[in-house]
């Protein structure tokens, strides 16, 4: 890789700082999502309906700054700075909810750090290619995604701890605290060393060139991205909630080690995550794409459907580690996988946020339509249904999705 004019900065040093910035982020976001559910029902006493409506409302007014935001990604050269940002909300949201665990605070926080969670992944993938060039981009994509698992890794643990000796409402404070450290992390990459042009996936591309074309016009032309988006909805909506439901079946049953329990379903699946990463980072060039996806795809029906055998703790946690897989496989082959499809059309950025929104609504409704099911016939129904939901995902793949990767 040739670094911009002007930047001297060692690639083991930009590599480090990324690293720092995939696992802290991590840390962030992990802090929250599943071991809010837990605390809502089991401590606040919450309806899964209540629940179902904050995560619902929220994902969806969420949905409508995700491709803006994308957009804006492309356009900014303070990318650092609009993730810095979007820790300071993060770690707002996060107090709030500690101090104020009651209907309208909750949804108020959840809502803004909704709407700028899902800014971290495009931002750093646009870090990303603009510190590292084509050839490099599987292999550092597969390293990124390793250290965002190693970092669910770490919160998991240090929210079990912290719930165990203090409380669950207390492991909200871990997010200003990690989040700080993020930001710095995030500042330690060099400025100078991006390369804005490259980490909006603009020129040397097969893809049309930017100028003058709509980037509807672009999206909405590459059908390869509209298969794939329409399925990334439905992973989503049978993915989303299946985590937060185990860890409420297993609250019910310990319910003196409700954060530690989810802890462990967490910790199963990112160290099964971790290696998957790597392993798609060394091996995503040399088989392609589309037979990995599909692997990633088709381990959800069947996990979905394993929960419904036993409610035993160990059996619960054993199946979430196929998460591991299916999950791992999704988020390391999804930025390599949308840069193929806009190489050379500078609209990178946008089209992760244009999949992002798409992953929301998916996630989004799972929040309402699992939290009615379960009230009204039972988890079994739940899984059941994400069994269902991520099955036509599977075959729609199969037969519509072409190979991206170049030959």
């Amino acid at each position: 890789m040739t670094p911009p004019a002007g930047d001297t900065t060692p690639k083991d040093r930009r590599g480090a700082a990324l690293d720092a910035v995939n696992f802290l982020l991590a840390d962030v976001r992990g802090a929250l999502g599943p071991f809010l559910n837990v605390f809502l029902v089991t401590r606040m006493h919450w309806t899964q309906s209540s629940v179902g409506v904050v995560t619902t409302v929220s994902g969806l007014l969420a949905l409508t700054v995700q491709t803006p935001a994308g957009a804006l990604i492309d356009v900014s050269r303070a990318k650092r700075g609009l993730v810095v940002g979007s820790l300071l909300v993060l770690g707002a949201g996060a107090v709030t909810i500690f101090l104020w665990p009651s209907f309208w605070p909750v949804m108020a926080a959840n809502t803004a750090m909704a709407m700028v969670g899902d800014l971290f992944g495009p931002a750093v993938a646009a870090l990303t290619l603009g510190l590292y060039a084509q050839a490099a981009l599987a292999r550092r994509l597969g390293r990124n995604s390793a250290f965002d698992h190693a970092g669910n890794v770490a919160i998991a643990l240090a929210a079990g701890a912290v719930g165990w000796a203090f409380s669950q409402r207390a492991v909200f404070l871990l997010v200003p605290v990690f989040a700080a450290a993020a930001a710095a992390s995030v500042l330690s990459i060099p400025g100078m060393a991006i390369d804005h042009d490259r980490a909006r996936g603009a020129g040397g591309g097969h893809g049309p060139d930017e100028a003058g074309v709509s980037v509807w016009k672009i999206l909405g032309g590459c059908r390869p991205l509209l298969i794939f988006g329409v399925c990334a909805m439905l992973f989503h909506f049978a993915n989303a909630p299946l985590l937060p439901l185990v860890g409420q079946k297993l609250a019910t049953s310990h319910k003196g080690l409700a954060t530690a329990m989810m802890s462990a379903c967490i910790v199963a699946a990112q160290l099964i995550m971790l290696p998957i990463a790597l392993l798609v980072g060394r091996t995503a060039d040399r088989f392609g794409r589309r037979p990995i996806l599909l692997i990633g795809f088709g381990i959800l029906p069947i996990r979905s459907v394993l929960y419904i055998f036993s409610d035993n703790s160990a059996w619960l946690i054993g199946v979430q580690l196929l998460d591991g897989v299916g999950a791992g496989i999704f988020g390391a082959i999804t930025p390599l996988l949308v840069a193929d499809l806009m190489r050379g059309t500078g609209r990178y950025n946008v089209a992760q946020g244009a999949v992002a929104t798409l992953q929301g609504i998916g996630a989004s409704c799972s929040g309402l339509v699992a939290g009615a099911m379960v009230d009204h016939f039972g988890y079994n129904a739940a899984f059941l249904s994400a069994a269902a939901a991520s099955a036509v995902a599977f075959v729609t793949l199969l037969l519509m999705m072409p190979e991206t990767a170049e030959s």
